[in-house]
C-alpha cells in the first residue's frame, strides 16, 4: 500500500469510474484498476462490487475510503505542520481566467515570488467552469474564477475584487446612451460558455434588448480591440487591474442594476497548501488595491 494508492482510491470515489479517476490523478485506466487490485489483495477484503457493469465501491469500501482521506490529508499536512511559517514553498498549480493573466495574475505572482522566492507558481488559462471542474478533480491547487451561481461542496471561495459591466464603445461614437448603441451598431460578445458571457446574456434577455451580434470572442483584449476599430459596441467586466495604457474607448455604465462580476480565489476545503494559498489570496487583494498593472510592475522594480 503507498499513499499514490490511497489518492487514487479516493478519486474513484468522487469521480464514480475508474476512467474518470485515471484522468484525476493523471495515470492510466490500467493503472488504476492495478492499484485497486493490490490494495484488494494487501488488505484481503473486497473494495468493488464487479458484478456491475461500472464496478461500485463496497459498503467497506466506501468506508475505507473515509480513513484513507484522515491518512492522505496528515500526511500532505506533516510538512507543512512542521514547517509553519516558513511552510510557504514549492509548486502551485492555478488556474487563472484569460481576462486577468495580463494584470491581476503577473501582478499578484511578482509579489508573491517576491516575498516568497521558494515558491513556483504553474499557471493553467480558462474558463469559470472549466477551472472549477478541474479544482474537483484535484488537477488545480486553486484557481481566479468568476464565483459561479452554485459553488461545489467541497470547494471554498474568498472574494478579490467586484467588476460591474460597462458597455465598451468607440470614442468616435457621439452617443452616450448605452441601450441606444446596443440597438443602433454591431454586438461583439463575450464568449457565452463563460460565467460572465452568461451573465451579459441574462441581462440583455432581462432588459428586451435584441442585438445585431457581429462575432463572439473570449479574450477582453480581442473584444476591446474589435470595438477600438470601430466593428462593434461590447458589454464586458470593468477590470479591477488595469493596464497602464489601456486603449482610449468609451467606457458606458449600463446603470445601477448593472450585473457585476465577483472574482476570487477557488480552492479545495480539504487542502494541505493552505499558508500558501493565504498568501496569494493576500497579494490579489495587493494587486487590486494598487490597481494598476504597470504601476505594480514599477514597484516592484524599485
Amino acid at each position: 500500500m503507498s499513499i499514490r494508492m490511497l489518492r487514487t482510491l479516493i478519486a474513484v470515489h468522487d469521480h464514480k469510474t475508474f476512467s474518470a479517476a485515471a484522468d484525476a490523478v493523471h495515470v492510466t485506466h490500467a493503472a488504476v484498476s492495478q492499484q485497486m487490485r493490490t490494495l484488494e489483495e494487501s488488505w484481503s477484503i473486497q473494495l468493488f462490487d464487479r458484478s456491475r457493469r461500472t464496478p461500485e465501491l463496497t459498503p467497506l469500501g466506501r468506508a475505507l475510503v473515509a480513513k484513507a482521506r484522515d491518512v492522505v490529508r496528515g500526511y500532505d499536512q506533516m510538512l507543512p505542520s512542521v514547517l509553519g511559517e516558513s511552510g510557504v514553498s514549492g509548486d502551485v498549480a492555478l488556474g487563472a481566467l484569460p481576462t486577468t493573466l495580463t494584470t491581476m495574475v503577473p501582478s499578484a505572482i511578482s509579489l508573491l515570488v517576491a516575498d516568497y522566492p521558494q515558491v513556483r507558481v504553474r499557471l493553467f488559462p480558462g474558463l469559470s467552469n472549466h477551472l472549477v471542474s478541474q479544482l474537483e478533480r484535484g488537477a488545480l491547487d486553486a484557481a481566479i474564477v468568476t464565483r459561479p451561481d452554485l459553488l461545489p461542496a467541497r470547494l471554498d471561495f474568498l472574494d478579490i475584487a467586484e467588476e460591474p459591466l460597462q458597455l465598451l464603445a468607440s470614442c468616435d461614437i457621439e452617443s452616450n446612451d448605452p441601450f441606444e448603441l446596443l440597438a443602433t451598431h454591431p454586438f461583439i460578445r463575450f464568449n457565452r460558455d463563460a460565467v460572465v458571457g452568461h451573465m451579459i446574456e441574462s441581462w440583455l434577455q432581462k432588459k428586451g434588448i435584441r442585438v445585431n451580434e457581429a462575432m463572439e470572442l473570449d479574450g477582453l483584449e480581442a473584444i476591446s480591440s474589435m470595438v477600438f476599430a470601430k466593428l462593434g459596441v461590447a458589454i464586458a467586466p470593468k477590470r479591477a487591474v488595469q493596464t497602464k495604457s489601456p486603449l482610449p474607448l468609451k467606457r458606458l455604465s449600463l446603470g445601477p442594476d448593472a450585473p457585476v462580476r465577483r472574482l476570487g480565489l477557488a480552492f479545495p476545503s480539504e487542502t494541505a497548501r493552505g499558508r500558501v494559498l493565504k498568501e496569494l489570496h493576500r497579494v490579489c487583494l495587493q494587486s487590486v488595491a494598487i490597481g494598476s498593472f504597470g504601476e505594480a510592475a514599477e514597484r516592484q522594480m524599485q
